[in-house]
């Protein structure tokens, strides 16, 4: 019998659980700033804690990129503003929730 989703009750192989999830995020603020020694680093700002880890390393592999998540935030090496909107949509989030700034 194949594992069952805790949270929807479905099939682990057809749970929509993390889709609906990134669906109901509040607004995520993508900006930059600089950093220690005037370096310009990428900061993406209300993505959910329990997706943090896994979207920092998409991006950083995307990105081709070195970066941290600290304090609910991640901080990629770099202005990467316009392509981590891009890459955050190809990662399953809406467009309209996705701040540039």
């Amino acid at each position: 019998m194949p594992d069952v989703c805790p949270k929807c009750g479905l099939p682990k192989d057809i749970c929509v659980c993390s889709v609906l999830d990134r669906e109901t995020e509040s607004k995520i603020k993508v900006y930059s700033k600089k950093a220690k020694f005037n370096r310009i680093v990428t900061v993406v700002e209300g993505i959910n804690m329990d997706e943090i880890e896994r979207t920092e390393k998409n991006l950083k592999h995307i990105l081709a990129c070195g970066g941290t998540s600290r304090d609910g935030i991640i901080e990629l090496q770099g202005n990467h503003k316009d392509t981590t909107k891009k890459a955050l949509i190809g990662m399953g989030y809406k467009e309209d929730i996705i701040d540039v700034i």
